[in-house]
């Protein structure tokens, strides 16, 4: 056994050798799959002819393959090992980018938007997963926000290498946008080369633990009902048929849905260069909620409260936008959006994930989860229409129809939770009011998973 202290220093070591390395690569994820924004600030619109719906189709076929191929992806990653996985697919992606630098015509657009969703679907489901499997479930929000918050860094760093690369525009006979995708591609295949030497596959083949610590690690997750070590077909098939997933995937949409439109939009309606910068100070803000929401949600042990205070500033945000304010109160009004979608998303995440137990069908129900809820994004990507500059009325709406989704489905997920908690319990208390003992084998409480006596879901 560790003592408190030096626990600490344990997670603290394993946080410094797994956390940069995986949040580097979402960062150049996002940038990957967001910069096409950047882009049509840059010209890319009109040299590439996107005239009426094609953009926003553009955007679409990124997300369906992304979003058909996130369950699919989880389940291959313990065979094919992180390590090797997570890295692999980042070269792809990234090699997919750089090419996209030199698209001359639409279809050339689209076909490398498909080949980029389906080369980035496995790295958040399988990182994500990955998570779960280092770390207890009340430990696991603040690592999942270490991780998203690169995506909003990234969203900062976006608006600002944009700002830079726009200079560039012209040289070597190649557009601002073109560079912009050749540079971030670059970075993603650098990225990709360190993170096949840095990163490890799973605590009990960690080389860099001490076989203490190794032992310590997997004592902390062993402890956790439903922890199989091998895979089954009836794993996914429980994820499939579990209440959970099913009831959690309207509060993922209602997040996700305002993530993806005001990542890929935010009109502000100023000139290029002002446009870019003015994309920074959000994510800024975004950034630093993100990491106090995870902090006190894992330190409390609860979700529902932070999500749904995610959703209220998105709803405020959203109310802003749509009505008739001045374009700075407007400005104002995306703070709120992109500090509440963001914030909220790693709780989104980890909830599922802290109330699936079995390694395996927590990879499929968190993997099913996303891939059914970004099909949110794909009608997100859809909703801003050029005709319906400047005001968006038609996109603001159905953003808040997502968030009113959330407000629905939370308090029904917390009171069904509470309810079986609360019957647990007091099944619990009968048991030791009659002097009753009840053993429960390894066996059956690896087979119960979240549904043993002894688990209590969190809320």
């Amino acid at each position: 056994m560790l003592t408190s202290e030096q626990e600490k220093k344990l997670w603290r070591k394993i946080d410094m050798r797994i956390m940069p390395i995986l949040s580097l690569m979402y960062l150049l994820a996002f940038l990957d799959r967001s910069n096409i924004g950047n882009a049509k600030l840059e010209g890319i619109v009109i040299q590439l002819d996107l005239t009426g719906n094609r953009f926003n189709i553009a955007l679409i076929m990124f997300i369906i393959p992304y979003c058909l191929f996130e369950c699919p992806a989880n389940l291959v990653l313990k065979v094919f090992r992180p390590s090797r996985w997570l890295p692999g697919i980042t070269f792809l992606w990234g090699v997919v980018m750089t090419l996209m630098a030199f698209v001359k015509t639409y279809p050339q657009l689209v076909g490398a938007r498909v080949c980029l969703g389906i080369a980035e679907a496995g790295l958040f489901p399988g990182v994500v997963y990955y998570l779960t499997l280092w770390y207890p479930r009340h430990m696991l929000q603040y690592r999942i926000g270490l991780f998203f918050g690169a995506a909003t860094i990234g969203g900062a760093f976006s608006g600002l290498l944009a700002f830079g690369i726009g200079y560039m525009g012209g040289m070597k006979g190649l557009e601002a946008w073109s560079w912009l995708f050749m540079l971030e591609g670059l970075a993603t295949i650098v990225a990709a080369i360190i993170a096949f030497f840095v990163l490890v596959d799973f605590p009990n083949t960690a080389k860099f633990l001490t076989p203490e610590e190794r032992a310590f690690i997997i004592w902390r997750k062993s402890g956790e009902l439903g922890e199989e070590e091998g895979f089954a077909g009836r794993h996914v098939w429980a994820a499939f048929r579990d209440w959970q997933v099913w009831l959690q995937i309207p509060i993922y949409v209602s997040i996700v849905g305002p993530l993806f439109g005001i990542t890929l939009f935010l009109p502000f309606g100023y000139n290029t260069p002002v446009s870019q910068l003015l994309t920074v100070p959000p994510y800024v803000a975004a950034t630093l909620t993100l990491l106090v929401f995870a902090h006190y949600s894992d330190k409390l042990k609860i979700r529902s409260p932070f999500i749904l205070a995610g959703l209220t500033m998105c709803l405020i945000g959203f109310s802003i936008n749509i009505s008739t304010a001045p374009s700075g109160v407007k400005y104002f009004g995306t703070f709120f959006i992109v500090m509440g979608s963001y914030a909220a998303f790693p709780g989104v995440i980890s909830w599922l994930g802290n109330n699936l137990s079995g390694q395996y069908k927590r990879g499929a129900g968190m993997a099913l989860l996303m891939c059914i809820g970004n099909f949110s994004g794909a009608i997100a990507a859809t909703i801003y229409r050029s005709q319906d500059s400047p005001r968006f009325i038609f996109g603001h709406a159905l953003e808040l129809m997502f968030v009113g989704i959330g407000f629905t489905f939370l308090p029904i997920v917390v009171l069904v939770y509470k309810r079986i908690n609360a019957q647990r319990d007091a099944t619990e208390r009968l048991a030791a009011e009659r002097g009753e003992k009840v053993q429960y084998s390894e066996q059956e409480l690896r087979e119960w998973g979240d549904r043993a006596p002894d688990f209590r879901y969190t809320l």
